[in-house]
């Protein structure tokens, strides 16, 4: 942390602790003194259809030609071209130590869905929250425990007001980490009799934990600040870099620096109306003990704005990731499958010191006042460090939101995927990659949320 943004924060809390209604860093960290229960029960479903509009295959002479093509089928069981699914089931409670102190507050909360949480982790049910939040300090509100990390706004924002099913490219890649032991490197896709093929007789690389679900263990110093009609925020957190997996890998530690500032138009809660800017950065290590054992570097940072007024929505995010990134599996066959001589299976990669970039637009309009249509386009530059190793992904995304009440709406998506090499020939001698890429389906998702 510099002198400079510590300097800051420390001038901030000098102004004033009122708040307005809401924000990301209050809705989820406090509680209204003098107003809140003990103990509040709450909790939302989602339940899901996917449909993977094209049943294409992995093309032929590339490494795992025939083999079904893991971006093509439905998450998070990788084993059908179309699928319903209960995607989140999450309850919680809530609450504050009143009568004894309202100045001290908790929030808890389990997932028993099917996604990235539970199948990876392999655990059927997660704690996804578990945190105290003592609010003794003016200017400067004390979170412990477990909670989603001041970053992005995809990530930092409550997924049932989320505007969309899935998320953009670079906050699914870059963003929701994935764990594991190696870099993938002791296989590499190829057929055993290929000059370029690597098997050093270690295991596959595979997900050894749940996704990182945009959270992690710590502690974070916070506040909000009212200036006329202004809110700024910010946020200070020191974390174990594990997710939301429990106990820590190594003695390394994630660092998070948050800071926003809205200017408000009205309204309250989650919704609440205004437009709202941010910037956060969040620095890390990460230890391999198998392929390419060792300490790399995990960086992330970027800057956004929000903007919602009336039947008004839009926002935009662009986000750089340096170090240790997620790059995909093995010919982009699902993780584990075999290639057609039978001499390798596929496994996870992961770049140790890559660089990548990425951005998304999304705008909504209300053209009644319970149907919102939305358009969002992301893009993502992927393994830019190295032109052969270079991967971009575009997304455009048509979508649709109905609100039957304030709990419950059902939303409609159909998304339009592109990926290519630019560094690779599109035909010919190299070309396999951008053929690969090339069989990219689009999808249709429906989801009902309900909010109990």
């Amino acid at each position: 942390m510099n002198i400079k943004k510590i300097a800051l924060l420390a001038g901030l809390a000098a102004i004033s602790t009122q708040t307005y209604a809401a924000n990301w860093l209050a809705v989820q960290g406090t509680e209204a003194p003098n107003a809140s229960a003990r103990a509040k029960v709450w909790g939302f479903i989602q339940p899901e259809y996917t449909r993977i509009m094209d049943d294409n295959k992995l093309p032929a002479s590339t490494p795992f030609a025939g083999q079904n093509m893991s971006p093509n089928m439905a998450k998070p069981d990788n084993k059908s071209f179309e699928s319903f699914n209960i995607r989140r089931a999450r309850i919680g409670v809530r609450g504050t130590g009143f009568p004894l102190d309202d100045k001290v507050n908790y929030f808890f909360l389990a997932e028993f869905g099917n996604n990235g949480i539970t199948k990876l982790g392999k655990t059927g049910v997660a704690a996804t929250d578990a945190s105290i939040t003592l609010n003794h300090i003016p200017g400067a509100r004390i979170r412990v425990g477990l909670f989603k990390t001041p970053t992005a706004e995809e990530g930092l924002q409550a997924i049932h007001v989320f505007n969309y099913i899935n998320f953009t490219n670079v906050t699914n890649q870059m963003l929701l980490e994935r764990y594991t032991d190696g870099d993938g490197s002791n296989y590499n896709g190829l057929p055993a009799s290929s000059p370029d093929y690597i098997n050093t007789g270690g295991p596959l690389n595979g997900i050894t934990g749940s996704v990182g679900a945009f959270r992690d263990q710590g502690i974070q110093v916070f506040d909000t600040f009212k200036v006329n009609n202004w809110e700024h925020s910010y946020a200070v957190m020191y974390g174990n870099g594990n997710g939301i997996n429990f106990g820590d890998n190594d003695d390394n530690k994630d660092t998070y620096v948050y800071w926003s500032s809205e200017l408000v138009y009205g309204g309250k809660g989650a919704r609440r109306q205004g437009l709202k800017m941010f910037a956060w950065n969040q620095s890390g290590t990460r230890t391999l003990t198998t392929s390419g054992a060792g300490e790399y570097d995990r960086d992330r940072n970027g800057f956004g704005f929000t903007f919602l007024k009336g039947r008004y929505r839009a926002a935009a995010e662009y986000i750089t990731a340096d170090g240790m990134i997620f790059n995909g599996s093995d010919g982009g066959a699902v993780p584990g499958s075999t290639n057609n001589p039978g001499d390798n299976r596929s496994d996870i990669n992961i770049l140790t010191n890559g660089e990548s970039d990425g951005y998304y637009l999304d705008f909504g309009y209300k053209v009644l006042p319970n149907l919102e249509l939305d358009l969002r386009y992301d893009v993502l530059n992927r393994g830019t460090e190295t032109v052969n190793g270079e991967r971009k992904f575009e997304t455009v995304t048509l979508g649709a939101q109905y609100f039957f009440n304030k709990k419950t709406r059902i939303t409609m998506n159909y998304e339009i995927r592109d990926q290519e090499a630019p560094g690779l020939p599109t035909s010919g001698a190299g070309s396999g990659a951008n053929r690969i890429g090339d069989e990219l389906s689009d999808i249709l998702s429906l989801q009902l949320l309900s909010i109990f």
